[in-house]
């Protein structure tokens, strides 16, 4: 299971932080991401990193996301800077299991991944 916290009401211009917590089974092997989904749009996919630690981000996002995991806690935190009304979303965290031993590579697909959280939903106040 996957569930999503942080704070769901922020300021334009501020950060956001996220965190997602991992229950019920190890993820450490797992590709992890975040993805969001506004109203009328399609989820789209914005962080995510591999079971190794590489990070890749969204074209959309870039310079403004971040994403760390720690395989200990079982959590991925994710961070966006400069908000904007229109980062107003559905935030999710998101899973892809590993094939074998690890997870490599990214996917920016909803498609391709296994497990979801319920999402949190995120209003950004201009």
């Amino acid at each position: 299971q996957l569930a999503e916290f942080g704070e769901v009401s922020v300021q334009g211009g501020g950060p956001l932080r996220l965190s997602c917590v991992a229950s019920g089974s190890n993820y450490s092997r797992h590709c992890m991401a975040w993805f969001r989904q506004a109203p009328g749009k399609e989820r789209e996919g914005l962080a995510t990193i591999d079971s190794a630690g590489i990070k890749w981000y969204a074209p959309s996002v870039k310079g403004r996301v971040s994403i760390a995991r720690d395989n200990a806690k079982n959590t991925v935190d994710f961070i966006m800077n400069g908000l904007k009304p229109e980062d107003t979303a559905m935030y999710y965290c998101t899973a892809r299991r590993a094939s074998g031993a690890y997870c490599a590579g990214y996917r920016f697909d909803a498609q391709d991944y296994d497990y979801w959280g319920k999402g949190t939903h995120i209003t950004v106040s201009s």
